[in-house]
């Protein structure tokens, strides 16, 4: 995982507090600005799931 490129949304770009992801062909790594080493890993297709339910307002946050 040391070879990932971490990207985070714009209006992160100066906070300590962020959501970052790393996208490979296969694989779409998720973690928090505030602690790097936990790391979850999700297929493409669970990516495209869970974008979908944030979109359509499936998660009371």
């Amino acid at each position: 995982m040391d070879d990932l490129t971490w990207i985070r949304p714009e209006a992160c770009a100066n906070s300590a507090n962020c959501p970052e992801v790393a996208i490979t062909p296969d694989t779409v790594y998720l973690r928090s600005s505030l602690q790097p080493s936990a790391v979850a890993q999700l297929t493409t297709d669970e990516w495209r799931d869970l974008l979908a339910g944030i979109r359509n307002g499936e998660f009371d946050v």
